[in-house]
């Protein structure tokens, strides 16, 4: 007989010869000492139940403590599987998902059905911004992402505004529109709004999303080992994760509050359309604040500075924003932990709250006010870029300059949490779905 050791993640399935049940999966939940992990429980049961053929059940028995919205989160994301652009060469038996069609909690308290309701719109919108992530650049472009977005907000009941490139130009939004000149695919900005029911708002809340469907990396090409060129599909997760977050909030319909989520869209590529962008060049954006280009690889801030000055136009007091914004982040954090910045105790200790009770991690970072010095220009009011060391710093210390006095920001660099190499612990190899409970659960607290 093999043993089991009941590891936290691990799982062994048993075999039963009866009519109505024909197997039974033990689930690890670690040392009994310690907090358990209710998404790693879930996903880790999924994971025994993968092979089921469809139309199977699954029940799952309560144990003392257990808490059904995030195990019930973790069943569904552990048995999400991405196989859309599996071809003709892929049998497709690999091709056909293998999950049980209904699952049953078992004396579970009262309330557990209300939760698990909550963890599949939670879920669902986690996978939303996975597989937005998981798309071949190709496939999602500046174009399919807006439509995606409107389609969302067709389906669950948000407001959508798409603004073209001239509607852009209008408001000014020279920086934003800077970046997309390169290629030949138009650029937009997606505003989609969450009105709470009854309409009444005592808090409004702005969630920014980074929306770079590619990112060559411009003039400054991504070049040589290390560039990570061929994986700038993933340069939209922070817009994945404001989809995904727009997603469950919709669903969730918190009272009280207005949302507003904002997404640039664009790609940075290289060409000789009028007005591509190259370092040197001086742009404005729709503040009048002038950037002068010394990098057009630090892109992603400068989308984010007008989409971020759009969103304040909606009259929140609360700004996110989201991005995979610095390769610095990822070194001095790894692939496992966000960093964030904030000019707000509250809302950094609001967003560390929420990061902690949806089992994502975040780490606030200085900002220090000394680097700015390396980000002074000579000819316009900022440089895009500064010195080397620092540099995740500087980016945050960029786009706060786009913050308004009174409005309370956060900046979260996802460039390190956005993907997964490998299978690993609630996550398939891919898109995470990054911060998407966390934004969640910052938006459903009470105003």
């Amino acid at each position: 007989e093999e043993e089991f050791d009941g590891k936290a993640g691990s799982a062994k399935v048993c075999q039963v010869f009866g009519k109505d049940v024909k197997r039974v999966v033990l689930v690890g939940l670690g040392p009994s000492d310690k907090d358990v992990d209710w998404r790693l429980a879930g996903a880790a049961a999924a994971g025994a139940l993968k092979g089921l053929k469809k139309g199977g059940a699954a029940a799952f028995a309560h144990v003392e403590g257990a808490e059904a919205q995030p195990l019930v989160e973790g069943i569904y994301l552990g048995l999400h599987a991405d196989n859309r652009y599996k071809g003709s060469k892929t049998p497709d038996k690999e091709k056909a998902p293998t999950f049980p069609s209904a699952l049953q909690l078992v004396g579970f308290p009262a309330g557990s059905t209300e939760a698990a309701v909550r963890a599949r719109a939670v879920a669902t919108g986690v996978i939303f911004a996975r597989e937005l992530v998981n798309g071949a650049p190709n496939k999602v472009t500046p174009p399919t992402l807006a439509a995606a977005a409107a389609d969302l907000a067709s389906k669950v009941g948000l407001t959508a505004k798409i603004l073209d490139e001239a509607e852009c130009e209008a408001m000014g939004m020279g920086s934003f529109l800077a970046v997309g000149k390169c290629s030949d695919l138009p650029s937009s900005l997606i505003h989609l709004t969450y009105t709470p029911p009854g309409g009444v708002a005592t808090r409004k809340i702005g969630i920014v999303g980074k929306g770079l469907t590619f990112d060559s990396g411009g003039y400054n090409l991504k070049a040589g080992a290390g560039s990570m060129i061929e994986m700038m599909k993933f340069d939209m997760g922070g817009a994945a994760a404001t989809l995904g977050a727009a997603a469950a909030v919709a669903q969730l319909k918190p009272e009280g509050v207005e949302v507003h989520f904002v997404i640039a869209t664009c790609e940075n590529m290289i060409s000789g359309n009028p007005g591509a962008l190259r370092p040197g060049d001086i742009i404005t954006a729709m503040d009048g604040t002038t950037i002068e280009v010394n990098n057009t690889d630090a892109e992603g801030r400068l989308t984010l500075a007008d989409a971020m000055l759009y969103c304040q136009q909606q009259g929140v007091s609360e700004v996110v924003d989201i991005a995979t914004l610095t390769g610095a982040c990822m070194v001095a954090l790894g692939q496992d932990i966000a960093g964030m910045w904030s000019n707000s105790d509250e809302l950094a200790g609001a967003l560390e709250t929420s990061a902690k009770a949806t089992g994502e991690k975040l780490w606030r970072m200085p900002l220090e006010e000394g680097y700015w010095e390396g980000m002074k220009s000579d000819f316009a009011d900022m440089k895009n870029t500064g010195p080397r060391f620092g540099g995740a710093i500087t980016a945050a210390l960029f786009l706060q300059k786009f913050v308004q006095k009174d409005i309370k920001w956060a900046h979260l660099d996802i460039a390190g949490t956005v993907w997964a190499d490998k299978a690993k612990g609630i996550n398939i190899a891919g898109g995470t779905g990054s911060m998407v409970r966390t934004l969640t659960d910052l938006v459903s607290k009470k105003a």
